[in-house]
């Protein structure tokens, strides 16, 4: 569809795509080497040190409309929020891309609808310093909230 966008989000520290220098490849189009702008991060999951053949193919069939910038730091922190605020549990990639979402939300045109899709589960971050501040017990604004709740009985 015309009026759909595709939005690539890339960590700010590591602008493989952003930055357009062209990955190095074998003839079988595997990378022969590390990019150039490939740096650590914190979001897991994100931005090897390589540009894959797939998205390769996308850029060159100029598939992206857009490549948003995340800081790992603002990832973090939405990762959290989404897990104190709204019960969906998501690692460090999911928050990013949820805080890119929410920059795209807060400049697109009323009415529009904006798909992000979050990949994957915090359940391996439970012990990590991502959930560190998180009690594992709840408060009692959350306890009246659960009670407040109707019960379902089988």
């Amino acid at each position: 569809m015309p009026e759909t966008k595709l939005i690539m989000a890339e960590p700010d520290v590591a602008p493989l795509v952003a930055k357009g220098i062209s990955q190095e490849r074998t003839d079988d189009g595997a990378p022969a080497l590390s990019h150039p702008d490939w740096n650590p991060h914190p979001i897991q999951g994100w931005t090897t040190d390589f540009i894959p053949l797939v998205l390769q193919e996308a850029i060159d069939k100029e598939f992206i409309d857009e490549i948003i910038p995340v800081a790992g730091s603002n990832g973090i922190k939405w990762s959290q929020k989404l897990a104190a605020e709204e019960g969906i549990l998501t690692g460090i990639s999911g928050g990013s891309t949820f805080a890119v979402a929410m920059e795209v939300a807060n400049k697109a045109p009323k009415g529009s609808t904006i798909l992000c899709m979050l990949a994957d589960t915090a359940e391996r971050y439970l012990s990590s310093l991502l959930f560190e501040d998180i009690l594992p017990d709840m408060n009692d604004e959350e306890l009246t909230i659960l009670n407040s709740t109707p019960s379902y009985k089988n």
